[in-house]
C-alpha cells in the first residue's frame, strides 16, 4: 500500500500534541478508562503508533509507556520472545523486525537485565530462521544471546489450570527461568488462526503445537495464553505486514509496509487493536480470529477499546 493511501485509510487518531486521523474504525473513541487518574503517572493502556522506522516507532512508544525501568527492573533475566518461525529475510514480514527485536534487547540490558534470551520454535530449520531472519545478528549485537528451542529437552511440562481443552503444555525453559518477559509478534494473516498476534505468538513457546492444531486450536491458543507468567509488555510490530499466504507468505506482494507499532501490557486488547488495523487492508473480524474473545472469556483482558485509555501518534 502506498504511503499516500496508508494515510487515508489508517486508523490511529488525533491526540493533543500529535498529528494523526480521526473517524476510522480504530480508535474512534478517545475516552480515558474509567478510574484513570490524570497527571504524570497516567501511563496509557495502549501505545498506537505509526510513520516512523522500526527503532523510531519502539522508542516513541516505549517513552509514553514509561521506559522500560519501568518493567524491567536491574539483575532480572530476561525473555524476548519475537516471531522467527520461517527462513525468510526481513522483507516477506514473515518474522519481526531484526532492528525492532534488536532495540528491545539493548533496552533491557540498559534497565539492568542480566540477561536477554530470545528463541522461537521455529516451523523451518532452526538456524536459516535465526540467520536468514536477521534477528540472530541484531540481537548478537544487542548483547543478548539467541538460544536453542529445536528439540524437545529444552521444554518442560507445565500445567495450565485455568484452561479448558489444553490442560498442561510443554513451554520451553527459557520462560519457566526468567523474571520477566516481552511478548514481539510480526503482524500477518495465518491461514488456521486466521492472524499472528500476541497470543497466536505463544505457540513459540510451547512444543506442543500438533495437538494444538488437532484439538480446536482458537481454543488451545487463548488456553496457552493463560500461562501464568504473563509478558510484561506485548509489542506488535506494524512495520511491515503479511495480508495474505501467511504464516509464511509466497512472495512481497503479500506484504504491505504501513510502519506501525502496537504496545500494551493488556494481549486481549493490542491483539483486538491490531486485528482491527489489519482489517484495514483485509478483511478481518474477531470473530475470524476468535481466540481473541475466548482469550476474553479467560479475562485476559479486554476487546472494549472505548474503555481504554490509547495514546494514538502519527510521527
Amino acid at each position: 500500500m502506498e504511503r499516500r493511501h496508508f494515510l487515508k485509510t489508517a486508523v490511529l487518531g488525533a491526540v493533543a500534541g500529535t498529528v494523526g486521523l480521526k473517524g476510522m474504525k480504530l480508535f474512534a473513541s478517545e475516552k480515558t478508562a474509567p478510574g484513570t487518574i490524570p497527571g504524570k503517572d497516567n501511563i496509557p493502556d495502549m501505545v498506537a503508533i505509526m510513520g516512523g522506522e522500526p527503532e523510531q516507532l519502539y522508542a516513541r512508544a516505549i517513552q509514553e509507556m514509561g521506559g522500560m525501568s519501568r518493567y524491567i527492573k536491574p539483575g532480572m533475566k530476561v525473555v524476548v520472545k519475537p516471531n522467527i518461525g520461517w527462513d525468510k529475510s526481513p522483507e516477506y514480514a514473515a518474522c519481526t523486525n531484526p532492528v525492532l527485536v534488536g532495540a528491545i534487547v539493548r533496552d533491557c540490558l540498559a534497565a539492568g537485565a542480566s540477561q536477554v534470551k530470545v528463541f522461537d520454535h521455529t516451523c523451518d530449520h532452526w538456524r536459516g530462521c535465526y540467520e536468514n531472519s536477521g534477528i540472530q545478528e541484531a540481537v548478537k549485537q544487542a548483547g543478548g544471546e539467541m538460544v536453542n528451542a529445536h528439540e524437545e529437552r529444552y521444554f518442560r511440562d507445565t500445567e495450565l489450570p485455568q484452561a479448558l481443552r489444553m490442560k498442561t503444555a510443554k513451554i520451553h525453559e527459557a520462560l519457566l527461568e526468567c523474571d520477566a518477559w516481552i511478548n514481539v509478534p510480526v503482524l500477518k494473516n495465518h491461514g488456521g488462526a486466521r492472524m499472528t498476534l500476541c497470543m497466536k505468538n505463544y505457540m513459540g513457546i510451547v512444543w506442543d503445537r500438533r495437538y494444538m492444531h488437532s484439538n480446536d486450536l482458537q481454543q488451545c491458543i487463548a488456553d496457552a495464553a493463560t500461562y501464568e507468567k504473563r509478558p510484561v509488555l506485548n509489542i506488535v510490530d506494524g512495520y511491515r505486514i503479511m495480508t495474505q499466504n501467511g504464516p509464511k507468505g509466497r512472495s512481497l506482494e503479500d506484504v504491505q509496509t504501513p510502519k506501525a507499532l502496537f504496545m500494551s501490557q493488556d494481549i486481549v486488547a493490542v491483539d483486538t487493536a491490531a486485528t482491527q488495523f489489519f482489517n484495514q487492508f483485509r478483511a478481518m473480524t474477531l470473530e475470524d480470529a476468535s481466540h481473541i474473545l475466548l482469550a476474553e472469556k479467560h479475562q485476559l483482558g479486554t476487546t472494549k477499546l472505548d474503555a481504554l485509555n490509547i495514546k494514538r501518534i502519527r510521527l
